[in-house]
């Protein structure tokens, strides 16, 4: 079995993905690793080059300036480092620049590749998510939050990131998923507050072709209530991670009462029903799990 990991980045250092982090948390089970990095401002290229492991082949990519709308332009990008994996790859383990995978659930993700290699049913593994928010203590529980997606698909079907690049389709359908007890923990939404806002504003350049940049003040408030809820975090991180988590810089208690979150009155009721039941009314779903 032949695993190839995959992911696209550009401007790691000015945004302060921790993508070095996302790719060494997989790149234990890969044979071969492909990042497509973008045109940057930044000494992103040579940061990634200096990981400096066999495994891994860059393809340097220019980033599509008009697909400034709903995200496409990260799945142009995730579909070029798709495209760029060996042919004779079995699985293709997608990582995004601001997730890690746990190096205790390594041999789990493997173990479940090898079980579907052979059953042609399962086209992908679903994984579950962590969405930390505000800081490495706490996660945010929401029904807004996705709580599964896919991150690994087979090389040889004609796979194509969706929409923002948050999942896949083959053929514009569906994938059919075996649903695995792994996790992906995301930090995109672990900064400080400026950098939170300064991150809103980035992201909107590439969801709306009529945004346009502008500074961010140094006092810049972030809504935290945007989170719905959080919870705290008890366990342990990847250890790739914890030098990051060792530098953090600024406090915050994940007291999110007093902030007035931008939800709808819809979307909160919503939120409290998912609270009181446990039912994720109208969850969106890209994927179709297949039982075992």
């Amino acid at each position: 079995m032949k695993v190839a990991g995959f992911t696209f980045i550009r401007n790691a250092i000015i945004n302060d993905y921790p993508i070095r982090e996302a790719i060494m948390s997989i790149l234990p089970i890969c044979d071969e690793f492909v990042i497509a990095v973008g045109n940057s401002d930044d000494n992103t290229l040579s940061m990634i080059a200096g990981l400096n492991s066999p495994k891994i082949r860059i393809i340097e990519t220019v980033w599509d300036e008009t697909l400034r709308e709903g995200g496409a332009v990260f799945a142009s990008e995730t579909d070029k480092a798709f495209d760029a994996i060996s042919k004779d790859a079995d699985w293709a383990f997608y990582i995004q620049g601001d997730e890690c995978v746990h190096e205790n659930d390594l041999p789990l993700i493997k173990e479940e590749m090898e079980s579907a290699l052979h059953e042609t049913k399962i086209e992908g593994l679903l994984f579950n998510y962590r969405h930390f928010y505000g800081s490495y203590n706490f996660i945010a529980e929401s029904r807004k939050w996705y709580r599964r997606e896919i991150r690994v698909v087979r090389r040889s079907l004609n796979v194509k990131s969706y929409r923002d690049a948050q999942g896949f389709r083959i053929d514009n359908r569906k994938i059919k998923v075996r649903l695995i007890k792994a996790f992906i923990n995301h930090y995109g939404w672990v900064k400080d507050p400026n950098s939170l806002v300064k991150k809103g504003m980035n992201f909107s350049l590439f969801y709306d072709k009529n945004a346009v940049a502008n500074e961010v003040s140094t006092d810049a408030a972030f809504d935290y209530g945007n989170a719905d809820k959080l919870v705290p975090f008890n366990y342990a991180h990847p250890l790739v991670i914890q030098e990051r988590i060792d530098r953090k810089n600024w406090s915050f208690d994940g007291n999110i009462k007093e902030l007035k979150s931008t939800r709808s009155m819809r979307q909160r009721i919503l939120q409290r029903v998912f609270e009181l039941t446990g039912l994720r009314v109208g969850e969106y779903k890209n994927y179709i799990i297949v039982s075992r």
